[in-house]
C-alpha cells in the first residue's frame, strides 16, 4: 500500500493506524501547493480531489477521505480491535464519533488556516469550535478514549486534529480531560513513529 501524505495534515491519522497494525506501506509525500508528489507525479491524477490523505492499494484502487481510510485499515486486521466489527452497535457509535470529528472539529478548525479570514469571522468559528470541544471534554472526562477504554481509529483522528490547535495559539489546557488525553495518545509508540515519518 502507498499512503500519500503532507506534513501537518489529516494524513497523520492513517499513518498512526498503519503503525498500530504493523501493516507494510510506502509513504509518498505530496506538495500541497504544487500538487506534485515527491516522485514527480501530478497528485490530482491519483486523487482528483487534490488533497491528502489517499491510500493506493496493491490492486491500484485509491481510497480517499481519512475516516474511510482508517476504517478500511482497521478491518484488514480485526484482531487488533481498532474498530468494532461492521454491522454492530459499537461500530455505529464509532462512525458517529468519526463523523463528529470530521464535521465539527476538523471542519470547525479548517477555516482558521485562511489568513484572510476577518477577525469577526475568526471569532465566530472559534466560539463554535469551543462549544464542540466542550462535548469532547465531557466524553473524555468519563472514559480514557473516545469510545470507551481502548484506543480506536477515532483516537488517531482526533489526536491528529488536536495537533493543529497550536497553530492558532489555542491551548488544550482549557479542556483538562482533552489535554490529558492528548498526552496519553502522544506517548503511544505508533504515534511517535508516525510523527517522525510525517515530515
Amino acid at each position: 500500500m502507498k499512503l500519500y501524505y503532507a506534513p501537518h495534515t489529516c494524513s497523520l491519522s492513517p499513518l498512526i493506524v498503519l503503525n498500530e497494525l504493523g501493516l507494510p506501506h510506502e509513504l509518498i509525500k505530496v506538495d500541497n501547493q504544487t500538487k506534485r508528489t515527491a516522485d514527480g507525479r501530478d497528485f490530482r491524477a491519483i486523487n482528483p480531489k487534490g488533497y491528502v490523505a489517499a491510500l493506493e492499494l496493491d490492486n491500484g484502487e485509491v481510497l480517499t477521505e481519512g475516516p474511510a481510510i482508517i476504517q478500511y485499515l482497521a478491518d484488514l486486521k480485526p484482531e487488533a480491535k481498532l474498530a468494532p466489527p461492521p454491522g454492530t452497535w459499537p461500530r455505529v457509535r464509532l462512525q458517529e464519533m468519526l463523523n463528529f470529528i470530521t464535521s465539527e472539529i476538523h471542519a470547525g478548525i479548517a477555516p482558521l488556516f485562511n489568513p484572510e479570514l476577518p477577525d469577526a469571522a475568526q471569532t465566530i468559528f472559534r466560539e463554535r469550535l469551543f462549544r464542540r470541544m466542550a462535548v469532547l471534554e465531557q466524553t473524555l472526562s468519563q472514559s480514557s478514549h473516545l469510545t470507551g477504554d481502548t484506543f480506536t481509529v477515532a483516537d488517531a483522528y482526533l489526536y491528529t486534529i488536536a495537533g493543529w490547535f497550536k497553530f492558532f495559539a489555542i491551548e488544550l489546557s482549557q479542556w483538562p480531560a482533552v489535554a490529558a488525553y492528548e498526552k496519553r495518545i502522544a506517548a503511544r509508540p505508533s504515534v511517535q513513529a508516525a510523527l517522525q515519518a510525517h515530515t
